[in-house]
């Protein structure tokens, strides 16, 4: 549709982008949302349901007593896929137009990293579109989420220790001949804290930060709506904060000063630098509490660390509203203790709260990203792009 006049596209833009928010809709009420004429929504109706992206689902009655008739965006015009891609578990997930998941499913990852893993990715394309029953031309979009960084360069994924060999590999080119269509590759936290936003605990709110505690430690944050990634796509490697731990080591180089301090690894060497010997794992440490003090010592101080680090972000950025994800993040033991000492240093304390989506916020937040790009290709200017993002949440009926 990009041949069309530019007032055309505009207008095509902005009633495709109506439908996507409020539909199914009628035409009368596209006119009175958009401010567009009755002819010219006429004309953008019938040029989207001539290239089979909007579809009449039903009536609803109307001031002249004639019923009208209500459209929707055509939920099997195409598909995207999102990946999470991780070091241990690879999740990917199908959906269709409007955002509803047709198929998912999760695998281990290959412990060889590298071409084995981007096979991997391979394997679950084909399978999600042979049990989904879509052919692969509808398929329109791929959005992976990955720890580290991306070198837009070259291709390769950097700052991955737990995906060997991606950073001596074209990871985007591999993949791209592979699935046949170019794929973007995202920070697997950026993509968290998108999934949070779209369908999670920041539903409305447009600055936001993210903050996934685990094994390591990364941070998504959204401004005003927007990923921020920064000069070379670092923004958010809050591991690198000088906090928890010595900066000034060679392993604190290696993966943070933050993620050495708080990370899975920290938590249990202050476990036992307390004196603690029952517990070998983290969650076995939060097990213990209150009754071990050594555990109650080692939550404490990752609180205060993470209170500071949280601190450190809010005075810079200003969030709306941190969220907390992770498999440590999550824990409520931990939350309550951030939530009170962040409200003793701040004058105007920001909201902190635990994730809604668990383990699928990156996969989400990569299928919301993946829809954002098709709805732009799909309805909008090649020069022009509009934020449409994906619909606050997928049509009930599309997945019926």
């Amino acid at each position: 549709m990009t041949d069309r006049p530019i007032l055309r596209q505009l207008s095509v833009r902005n009633v495709a982008a109506m439908i996507l928010r409020k539909g199914p809709v009628s035409r009368v009420q596209l006119a009175r949302a958009t401010g567009l004429s009755k002819q010219t929504i006429s004309e953008v109706v019938r040029v989207l349901e001539e290239a089979g992206l909007v579809a009449a689902v039903g009536q609803v009655g109307s001031a002249t007593g004639r019923p009208a008739i209500t459209y929707r965006i055509e939920p099997a015009a195409a598909y995207v896929m999102g990946v999470d891609l991780g070091g241990t578990k690879i999740r990917a997930g199908l959906a269709d137009l409007t955002g509803a998941i047709v198929a998912e499913d999760v695998i281990d990852t290959n412990p060889r990293g590298g071409q084995a893993v981007v096979q991997q990715i391979g394997t679950l394309h084909q399978e999600l579109l042979r049990r989904a029953g879509i052919p692969p031309d509808r398929l329109r979009m791929v959005v992976i989420g990955s720890p580290g960084v991306l070198d837009r360069s070259t291709g390769a994924i950097e700052l991955a220790p737990n995906l060997p060999d991606f950073d001596r590999l074209d990871v985007v080119g591999s993949l791209t001949r592979l699935l046949g269509q170019a794929s973007l590759i995202e920070n697997d936290v950026n993509l968290g804290a998108i999934g949070e936003q779209w369908q999670g605990r920041g539903i409305g709110c447009r600055d936001l930060v993210f903050i996934a505690l685990g094994t390591g430690i990364g941070m998504g944050i959204l401004i005003d709506g927007r990923l921020v990634r920064g000069a070379r796509g670092g923004a958010g490697e809050i591991a690198y904060l000088p906090l928890g731990a010595d900066p000034f080591t060679r392993e604190s180089r290696e993966v943070g000063a933050l993620e050495r301090g708080i990370g899975t690894h920290g938590i249990i060497q202050a476990y036992q630098a307390a004196g603690g010997g029952a517990a070998t794992t983290v969650r076995a440490i939060f097990d213990r509490l209150p009754e071990d003090a050594a555990a109650v010592t080692a939550i404490d101080a990752t609180a205060r660390v993470l209170a500071l680090a949280i601190l450190s972000v809010t005075s810079l950025l200003d969030p709306e509203q941190v969220v907390l994800g992770g498999s440590i993040g999550i824990r409520p033991e931990l939350l309550e203790r951030v939530r009170r000492l962040t409200a003793d240093c701040l004058p105007r304390p920001v909201p902190v709260e635990p994730a809604a989506l668990g383990d699928r916020a990156t996969l989400m937040g990569a299928i919301a990203m993946a829809l954002h790009q098709l709805h732009n290709e799909l309805f909008s200017l090649p020069d022009l792009p509009a934020e449409f993002g994906p619909p606050p949440q997928p049509y009930a009926d599309a997945a019926a």
